[in-house]
């Protein structure tokens, strides 16, 4: 497995971001174990890169933690004044004031928002603690495959923040209104067993079994043809953001008719 030679060695280097591609399948390591991969701006500007450059032959993306977590959100530099890897904290985002802040928080919104994208699935390999950012980036994913040791926080209330990295939606749409707040306003740990049974995750397996896990759900995804599971994703979305009957009823023709067309181009190229 390689790094694309497209994507900035030095940026991957100082976010120490690892990303690796084998065939369809990308890997995406936060690879800072020594601070349970917290995470800092360089992260969000690694993954908005590494977004807008995957090649489009990549069907699927699994994200992952070295070591012992997944991620344990912030770096606590960030809560300092000082600049952290060359990117601003939080300190330096307020003093830009509301609409630089914005916009600034909104190219760091991008490191996440891709793997929503219907494009292609993405995987959250979770072990030991996701806590904010950390869980907001396992949200993010299509499936949350969780080690028996995982723990999920949404921790920012605590701290006097909101999660501001596109981890309310998911979380609502898995477990509910109610339930997310208690989970966000409290900042309580979730268990791996209780994330499975509210829904915050697809499987829990032993520690020990968590790659193999992950390397079979990949494999069962790639079966698909890609045209068929991009479409069908896209289909679940629009359910979950609250489409009409009517209107699922008409997306789901649409998107059959375009099925039916690739299909009948493959057979004829087979002729």
């Amino acid at each position: 497995m390689s790094a694309p030679t497209a994507i900035d060695a030095d940026l991957l280097e100082r976010a120490r971001v690892r990303f690796e591609v084998d065939g369809a399948r990308a890997t995406i390591t936060l690879d800072r174990p020594d601070v349970l991969n917290a995470q800092t701006p360089s992260t969000w500007v690694a993954l908005r890169t590494i977004g807008e450059q995957l090649d489009p032959d990549v069907r699927v993306v699994v994200v992952r933690g070295s070591g012992r977590a997944f991620s344990a959100g912030l770096d606590r530099r960030m809560f300092t004044g000082e600049r952290v890897e060359g990117e601003p904290g939080l300190a330096e985002i307020t003093a830009r004031g509301p609409e630089a802040g914005a916009a600034l928080i909104a190219e760091f919104q991008e490191g996440f928002r891709w793997l929503r994208d219907p494009t292609r699935v993405t995987i959250a390999a979770v072990r030991g603690h996701a806590i904010g950012a950390g869980f907001q980036l396992a949200l993010a994913c299509d499936f949350r495959v969780a080690a028996d040791d995982a723990r999920f926080s949404m921790a920012e209330t605590s701290l006097g923040l909101v999660p501001d990295l596109g981890g309310t939606l998911p979380l609502v749409r898995l477990v509910g209104y109610s339930r997310a707040a208690e989970i966000c306003l409290t900042g309580r740990r979730v268990g791996a067993e209780e994330a499975l049974r509210i829904g915050l995750v697809n499987n829990v397996v032993p520690g020990p079994d968590l790659d193999a896990a992950v390397d079979d759900l990949t494999a069962q995804v790639l079966r698909p043809l890609p045209g068929a599971v991009r479409e069908t994703l896209a289909l679940l979305a629009s359910a979950a953001d609250g489409a009409t009957e009517q209107e699922q009823l008409l997306a789901e023709r649409t998107a059959q008719l375009r099925r039916l067309a690739e299909l009948s181009a493959l057979a004829g190229a087979g002729d």
